[in-house]
């Protein structure tokens, strides 16, 4: 007869580097995602935008040590706290800028423009014909919810995952 017994519900978790390396992928499919939003989609960041990627690129910093490494039990809880932090900081910083979308608060008064370098002439004509993005403009939104509002969920998200992958019992044998 066969056996037909499910594994158990944190199997994901029960392997060491599996879920950092989910959550390093994650990140990297994120920042894809922004930046191909950006130079294939035309939708060029807002300072507030920016913050939101290096939140990501600075999550990457403490996973992947332990999404590369089998480490020991104190150096992965580390990795995978901290990036939850990280996840967490970054989910405030698309909170913030949520806000400043819908107009609950105001933003930042400065914009981005990509500057090369040159001369002074060469500057002012990257300048001149640069897009201004504001960060209180809604490029882009499905089912009512902006691009940074997707990115806080899925901050959070991510952050939730880490943290229970940092202290789940099946992780740490």
């Amino acid at each position: 007869m066969m056996n037909l017994t499910l594994p158990p519900t944190g199997r994901l978790l029960a392997a060491p580097r599996l879920p950092s390396l989910v959550l390093v992928l994650a990140a990297l499919a994120a920042l894809g995602t922004a930046f191909g939003s950006q130079y294939w989609g035309g939708l060029y960041p807002c300072d507030l935008c920016w913050w939101q990627r290096y939140a990501y690129m600075a999550a990457i910093v403490p996973l992947l040590p332990s999404a590369l490494w089998q480490l020991n039990r104190a150096p992965r809880l580390i990795s995978l706290v901290a990036g939850a932090l990280v996840f967490v900081v970054g989910a405030g910083i698309s909170l913030f800028h949520a806000g400043v979308e819908q107009k609950w608060w105001e933003g930042f008064t400065a914009c981005t423009a990509p500057i090369s370098g040159g001369g002074l002439d060469d500057l002012r004509a990257a300048i001149l014909a640069a897009p201004v993005v504001r960060c209180d403009d809604i490029p882009w939104s499905l089912f009512g919810i902006s691009i940074a509002g997707y990115s806080a969920i899925i901050s959070v998200m991510l952050a939730m995952f880490a943290l229970k992958a940092a202290f789940s019992t099946e992780s740490v044998r």
